[in-house]
């Protein structure tokens, strides 16, 4: 809305200066900054504390009457709803004046046309005041800040959740641990951390959400040596390992990672592609048993993703072939099958095809919310993709950034694209290029927190890092581990990162992305 993209002409002002691109002021360098930099401060707890206050001045009873006049907060009397109905004025000449126009002074207006004319001038170019909807005042908001005071703050166990690293969990199997999936709301059945290895081993290990809710209601310091991930029993006990071993034969040109395996939201399915017949497939967790087998493509899948879920479990699959197309699948909660019918299982139709690249598809990202797919081949470029098929537009990032391997979207709007190399992008959706990176390591994970002001990544050199995602100046870097990182998730309360290790094991991290905001750090 800041910037006349298209190139419009919007005419001159008086002083002869062409008017294009709205004015910043000297603190953003960009429209980016201007948004990010207001929104910081309108979500600020300074101004969630007097929110009640600005409430009471514009909708609130300090609108009208003496309290109006007391608070400074009076306008001109053509803004105020009720004071003016144009449609009643029919005639430039004819239309009259309703009374209350006269109620204040009498003897200061003439019915002419240039009153009438200046009267809707008045309307048209200053706007009219809102409706007014609260006769008394308005109560103040909860604030964090009152937190601080209560038995059961947070910042009570800080000492505690300085410790970075919470428990080192090993599989019996040395696999490398390729993909994690950390779905741990207490309403599920199962709030488990879901992992496959390599030789495509899974186990669905219990997650205790007492560690994951530090300072809520009901939890004690009697609780806080639970360990926060129980290992699945199936696997540690080695007893029931053919319920928990994909047996069915990929491609051998297919590279194992983590885009080979999406784990449906209530930790009951997992979908892996990579097979020799151009299918992706549908494993029940609970039995290890194949339950659907999906067909689309014309040539071997290489990569699926999942958006978020709606309720019932719902949610869009995306998969990624070598023939250089993407489908977009429906995934039904209800009947746990791709596609809405339960009849016809056999034979999905996908919601829509996806095309526009030249070379196999390598990774893959879609957010509902937004209604888009971003997706990465091969050889380049990234291509962005309404859920209804249209291709949008086309990601180009800086010279040396040819090769994407991981892509992750916030709902913001936000892509984050890593490229061959260690090499980073910051797009916005429609295609800025907003800020670039490279750095020393091959990184193998990456992921933004929930409200997309912060990206974690991991690679090779088995260290965790926490970046800025607007401009990536680096946060915080984690011990290193002794291990490269393959794969990571978040806990639903954004306060547990889980990395899945090339020895075969999986990391539980203490993370509290408030440490790094920068209110938190000014006033604690």
């Amino acid at each position: 809305m800041f910037v006349n993209s298209n190139g419009y002409n919007l005419g001159v002002r008086e002083d002869e200066v062409v008017v294009n691109d709205v004015g910043l002021p000297p603190w953003a360098k960009k429209p980016e900054d201007f948004v990010r930099i207001n929104r910081m401060a309108l979500e600020s707890e300074f101004v969630s504390c007097q929110l009640h206050q600005w409430i009471d001045l514009i909708f609130g009873y300090k609108q009208r009457g003496p309290e109006a006049v007391r608070a400074l907060n009076v306008f001109h009397y053509l803004t105020y709803e009720g004071s003016v109905n144009l449609d009643s004025i029919t005639d430039p000449v004819l239309r009259e004046i309703p009374e209350a126009y006269f109620i204040r002074d009498p003897h200061t207006f003439l019915l002419t046309k240039d009153f009438i004319k200046a009267m809707e001038a008045q309307i048209q170019n200053f706007g009219q005041t809102p409706s007014q909807l609260l006769i008394e005042p308005h109560p103040p908001r909860s604030s964090a800040m009152h937190l601080c005071f209560l038995p059961q703050s947070p910042l009570m166990f800080k000492d505690q959740m300085q410790q970075d690293v919470i428990m080192v969990l090993k599989f019996p199997s040395n696999s490398p641990v390729t993909h994690v999936a950390a779905n741990t709301l207490p309403h599920l059945t199962i709030p488990a951390v879901v992992t496959v290895t390599c030789s495509r081993l899974f186990a669905v290990n219990r997650w205790h959400n007492t560690v994951g809710l530090r300072g809520a209601p009901g939890y004690s310091l009697d609780q806080a040596h639970h360990l926060p991930i129980e290992m699945d029993p199936l696997i540690a006990n080695n007893s029931g390992v053919n319920k928990r071993q994909i047996t069915d034969l990929v491609d051998q040109s297919i590279q194992i990672n983590a885009h080979c395996f999406v784990v449906t939201a209530d930790n009951r399915y997992i979908l892996i592609c990579g097979f020799w017949d151009k299918s992706f497939r549908v494993y029940s967790t609970e039995t290890g048993k194949l339950t659907q087998i999906v067909f689309g493509h014309w040539d071997v899948v290489t990569c699926l993703a999942r958006s978020e879920s709606y309720i019932g479990g719902d949610c869009y699959i995306v998969s990624g072939s070598r023939d250089a197309t993407l489908l977009l699948w429906y995934w039904s909660g209800r009947h746990h099958i791709i596609g809405d019918n339960p009849n016809s299982s056999d034979y999905p139709a996908p919601r829509a095809v996806l095309t526009g690249h030249d070379h196999e598809v390598v990774c893959v990202s879609v957010c509902a919310e937004l209604g888009l797919v971003i997706s990465g081949a091969k050889e380049g470029p990234c291509l962005v993709h309404t859920i209804t098929g249209d291709l949008l537009r086309a990601l180009e990032g800086p010279e040396n950034c040819l090769f994407p391997r991981l892509i992750s979207v916030s709902s913001e709007g936000h892509c984050i694209i890593y490229y061959e190399r260690g090499r980073f992008s910051n797009f916005s959706i429609n295609g800025k290029l907003l800020a670039q990176m490279e750095i020393n390591d091959s990184t193998r994970a990456i992921l933004l927190s929930s409200d997309g002001q912060n990206l974690v990544t991991g690679g090779d050199n088995g260290v965790v890092e926490v970046w800025q995602a607007c401009d990536f100046k680096q946060l915080y870097i984690y011990p290193g581990c002794d291990a490269g990182i393959r794969a990571m998730d978040l806990s639903h309360d954004q306060r547990t990162l889980i990395t899945g290790m090339a020895s075969g094991s999986i990391v539980a991290f203490n993370i509290d992305f408030n440490r790094w905001h920068y209110e938190h750090q000014n006033r604690y």
